[in-house]
């Protein structure tokens, strides 16, 4: 019983959570960032997110690039240098979590800010509570914004080979 009333309220309070957290999904992007000069730089492409970590960013405009992570591990293949880098994330990145702590901003139904691992971020929904955009400053203190296209949520998680960057062999090889 004491199990039952305890699945009750989570399941009450992410009913309740102001953004519609997804178990996954597909979208198409706009990436912008500014630089403290206010430089700007435009990316386009694809993401598909699978739930709690896996994200799959593929930029296909001003270059080709796959980004992939699992919350711990980044792959980056580089198309245009043909290069494949792997780094370790020291501190994970958790969309989910990110989600899970946002506050509505002031009066708003569709602007949130969210605290994660000391850096905030201003996120955006639509009508339906899906993710619309997403503002932050990175560690360069770059301007990033990113708008989402076509949003597609989804149950249960994406094919776990979906959300791996692939290289051809023949591809420069950097801290494997």
């Amino acid at each position: 019983m004491k199990r039952l009333w305890t699945l009750m309220i989570l399941s009450g309070i992410l009913a309740a959570s102001p953004i519609s957290i997804p178990e996954n999904f597909k979208a198409a992007f706009t990436q912008r960032i500014t630089n403290p000069d206010k430089k700007v730089i435009h990316y386009k492409g694809t993401i598909r997110f699978s739930g709690p970590k896996m994200l799959k960013w593929v930029y296909q405009e001003p270059t080709q690039k796959e980004v992939c992570s699992n919350g711990e591990n980044v792959t980056v293949v580089d198309h245009d240098l043909e290069q494949v880098s792997y780094y370790l994330i020291e501190k994970g990145f958790d969309l989910a979590e990110i989600l899970k702590t946002a506050k509505p901003y002031k009066e708003t139904k569709t602007v949130f800010i969210a605290k994660y691992q000391g850096r905030d971020y201003t996120i955006q929904v639509d009508a339906k509570k899906r993710l619309s955009r997403v503002a932050y400053y990175d560690d360069l203190e770059n301007e990033v914004l990113i708008i989402f296209e076509k949003m597609q949520y989804g149950k249960g998680k994406l094919p776990f080979e979906s959300m791996l960057c692939e290289a051809p062999a023949s591809y420069d090889v950097i801290g494997e």
